[in-house]
């Protein structure tokens, strides 16, 4: 019979529990410099992981380019098919395709040098934190200015000389009423 045929099978294959054997759990423990079974050392095991964790880095780094626009994407001299690889990752629908091509760009990724594009986008960086200060100092002397007008205007007038201070006064005026109105 096929079932007797199959018990059979199952049992010849299960493991001996016998208390004397030193095959047991504690009887395969390998020490750090013995090889295990994929015949790799405790070393070669780690630099493995070096690289496993510099593709994952290298991968995440494309994920970075895919998200910026095609012209600075393209300014960075990157190949072409890594450049259509990156572009095709914001098109794709579905999750599965987009880590398969998530994977695909971290190949990719492998055969440039990172460290120019690393520096490109920490120049981008740079300058956008810049903007942003700038931005956030513009806004820091809008609220003064409507805040405290009488203080405000001499120390802008004084930062900033070539100020033409009579279309600053117009303009403070305007906002000063469009604010009363609401």
């Amino acid at each position: 019979h096929d079932g007797h045929r199959q018990l059979q099978l199952k049992s010849s294959r299960a493991p001996n529990h016998d208390s004397t054997d030193l095959s047991g759990s504690m009887g395969n423990m390998t020490t750090e410099d013995e090889i295990d079974d994929s015949g790799e050392t405790e070393e070669q095991r780690l630099s493995k992981s070096a690289r496993k964790r510099e593709a994952a880095t290298l991968q995440e780094l494309g994920i970075q380019l895919s998200a910026l626009p095609d012209q600075e994407i393209k300014a960075l001299g990157l190949p072409d098919s890594l450049f259509v690889a990156l572009r095709d990752l914001r098109r794709l629908p579905s999750h599965g395709a987009q880590v398969r091509q998530r994977q695909y760009i971290g190949k990719l990724m492998r055969s440039i040098d990172p460290e120019p594009v690393l520096a490109k986008l920490a120049e981008r960086k740079q300058r956008h934190d810049m903007e942003i200060h700038h931005f956030q100092q513009i806004e820091r002397w809008r609220d003064r200015l409507l805040s405290e007008p009488a203080t405000a205007v001499p120390e802008l007038l004084q930062e900033y000389p070539q100020m033409d201070q009579a279309a600053l006064l117009k303009l403070l005026d305007k906002a000063q009423r469009e604010r009363a109105e609401q």
